[in-house]
């Protein structure tokens, strides 16, 4: 199995009885916070033990590498407004607490830093487009950054997808269980369709597992809610899927819809959960016509396979062959534009919410059922 970033699984977890409520001050995490702070404690985000310093944040905008020479594409900050900043003052110690009012760990204050928003926004999302959702929440969140190691009494609660949410640990476990020695990683933050069964069947010819593993973090919200897509993947995986050979779980992240950087940071991190490869298709993480179709892929480009530990697998956007009667991309077939199968987001959600029906040759009619219940009952 593959080793962790950086060569050992972080485990931020401590003792529960050490968890502090005296009169040290508290900062109320948001749900995003809240995402990237799960993601530490259960070690998706190793080597990282905390929330940046201004020194790794700085290389990972400027050079997408930290501070000790690992790849790193994504900065992870816990932002912080002037009141916050003025609460904390001097204190060594923060209590960090859920929305839910939980107090789930601790960050060990080592700084606190104004940050360029400008300056992010364009090195990290390539435009500084307030229409551009990453962008927008940029700039509406706090103007300081905390930094310091974190220690976590619990991981944050959650009352979905109970069974589904497993630590980096817990799937290394899995995986070994299943005798699985090298295993593709796929996410997407959209229900899933023939299109995406094919490419990652196709992925699961040359490796002994697949990880499904959708995002259930924010999104933006036009997205499908998550709880909608899990009931697409659970449908799919009921009945087209070989059970021995794929397991589905769930990734706590937000989407930050960083395309290109985000791509590489996510490919990272499924490293951690034990994967040897990750599938990366067309747009990978992009929204709108901010990137460039594949340059989430070429991005790969910068990094040596030894820097990275895990292979990406790279495909193009695929489609139902009316010529061929079969899922190919434009490597496998010649078939012209009318003889393609493939519908826009935009294009499903109209066909949807009219009541009628997608094409079988487009999503399967499990999926379709439950995308038609969610559109006609929104």
């Amino acid at each position: 199995m593959m080793d962790p970033h950086g060569g050992t699984l972080v485990n931020l977890l401590a003792d529960p009885s050490k968890d502090d409520r005296s009169d040290t001050p508290t900062l109320v995490l948001s749900r995003r916070a809240a995402a990237d702070f799960e993601m530490l404690a259960s070690g998706a985000l190793s080597p990282l033990t905390g929330f940046m310093g201004q020194e790794d944040y700085q290389n990972v905008l400027n050079d997408m590498y930290l501070t000790d020479g690992f790849v790193w594409t994504i900065p992870v900050m816990l932002p912080i407004d002037d009141a916050e900043r003025d609460q904390i003052g001097n204190q060594e110690t923060v209590n960090l607490v859920s929305a839910e009012g939980d107090t789930v760990g601790s960050i060990a204050v080592q700084d606190i830093f104004k940050y360029d928003k400008e300056e992010e926004a364009e090195k990290v999302y390539l435009t500084t487009d307030h229409d551009h959702p990453g962008v927008a929440r940029l700039f509406d969140q706090g103007n300081y950054y905390l930094a310091g190691d974190v220690t976590a009494h619990r991981l944050p609660s959650h009352e979905r997808f109970g069974t589904y949410r497993k630590t980096a640990q817990e799937l290394r476990q899995k995986f070994q269980e299943m005798e699985w020695r090298t295993v593709v990683a796929f996410q997407t933050r959209n229900p899933i369709h023939r299109a995406h069964e094919y490419i990652t069947k196709c992925a699961l010819e040359l490796v002994d597992g697949l990880l499904l593993h959708p995002i259930v973090g924010e999104t933006k919200g036009d997205d499908i809610p998550a709880e909608v897509r899990m009931d697409c993947y659970e449908a799919i995986l009921d009945n087209y899927y070989p059970h021995r050979h794929t397991v589905l779980s769930v990734f706590p992240a937000f989407m930050r819809y960083a395309g290109p950087r985000e791509a590489v940071f996510h490919a990272i991190t499924r490293k951690n959960y034990g994967c040897t490869h990750f599938i990366v298709g067309r747009d990978h993480a992009g929204v709108r016509d901010y990137y460039g179709t594949y340059d989430a892929q070429r991005i790969f480009d910068r990094f040596s396979r030894d820097e990275l530990g895990i292979e990406p697998m790279f495909f193009e956007h695929a489609f139902y062959c009316k010529r061929t009667d079969l899922m190919a991309t434009t490597k496998t077939s010649r078939a012209m534009d009318h003889e393609k199968i493939y519908l826009s987001g935009s294009k499903v959600r109209e066909t949807l919410m009219k009541g009628e029906r997608l094409p079988e040759e487009f999503t399967r009619p499990e999926v379709e059922v439950i995308l038609r219940r969610y559109y006609q009952n929104e």
